[in-house]
């Protein structure tokens, strides 16, 4: 018996931005360019790291996990201090 499976790719939403000053999307396509990339990429990449949250946010997130890795493994010493010291040597 012969099974054959079709997968669809899901289709991805498009967004529309309306009124988009002049100024902005020179400076977007002038960005897309330094980094090699198409202004569609350069836009998709900005507004992916914005929904994933601001550094602000990234940086409190970080600190709350390595609060939690502290309270795990309260035996683990920093070695941020170690390499201080053997770099003075």
């Amino acid at each position: 018996m012969t099974a054959i499976v079709l997968i669809a790719e899901a289709q991805m939403p498009d967004v529309l931005v309306r009124d988009v000053p002049k100024k902005t999307v020179e400076a977007l396509k002038r960005r897309a360019k330094r980094k090699n990339r198409s202004l569609q990429q350069e836009v998709k990449t900005i507004l992916e790291g914005s929904a994933e949250g601001d550094l602000a946010e990234r940086l409190e997130s970080l600190r709350r996990l390595r609060e939690r890795i502290r309270q795990r493994h309260p035996d683990q010493s920093d070695s941020t201090l170690i390499i201080r010291e053997d770099r003075e040597r």
